[in-house]
């Protein structure tokens, strides 16, 4: 099976698999899909600074690149890659022994509006205002619950996604992911709560 360059970037990634399987200079391809989704989400779920995030993203490239031939192709690719750079940021913790704090959590206005829906909190509001109080929220939940916020609604994954990158069954993920929306809103109102609300 051959591809040419413009084929190779519409493919599925299931396709490129076999492809980089047998020329690893294709590996680029994949690079090139996920560099900035993966950064993105390093940052948002890390306390690192860019340039400690772009070292953890090349660490997650290279385990990727090393075991590729062990992917089981049972799972979705995606779902496989961010399983690596989530356990990356794990170990880039444990090496720093420090929690995540400050978080690089970028909101565009249809996200924004996703999460203040779906959580039940002030539809009407200024969109400058509710991202700045949707992060700095997002910010202060606890590392599990802040993860799999990012993960449903900022990566937008799948429940079966997000049990595949976190490693745990379908229904914790469901009871974490209500905890966490608990959890969010209750941290939410209490920090505006000179504010009017809707729910």
């Amino acid at each position: 099976m051959h591809m040419d360059p413009q084929e190779m970037d519409t493919a599925k990634d299931e396709e490129l698999i076999p492809l980089i399987l047998s020329n690893q200079d294709h590996f680029i391809y994949v690079v090139k899909r996920y560099k900035e989704k993966l950064y993105r989400y390093i940052m948002r779920i890390s306390d690192f600074s860019p340039e400690e995030a772009e070292d953890v993203l090349q660490d997650v490239f290279l385990k990727v690149y090393l075991n590729l031939n062990e992917f089981d192709t049972g799972l979705k690719f995606s779902s496989w890659i961010y399983r690596i750079a989530h356990n990356q940021v794990i170990n880039e913790f444990r090496k720093k022994k420090a929690r995540p704090q400050h978080n690089a959590i970028d909101l565009d206005d249809d996200m924004a509006r996703q999460i203040a829906s779906n959580l039940d909190i002030e539809k009407e509001t200024d969109q400058i205002i509710l991202k700045e109080s949707i992060v700095r929220t997002l910010r202060e939940l606890d590392a599990k619950y802040r993860e799999v916020m990012v993960l449903r609604f900022l990566e937008e994954k799948s429940y079966e996604e997000i049990s595949d990158i976190i490693k745990r069954p379908s229904g914790t993920v469901s009871s974490l992911l209500n905890q966490a929306k608990k959890e969010f809103k209750k941290v939410y109102l209490r920090d505006n709560k000179h504010k009017s609300y809707v729910g």
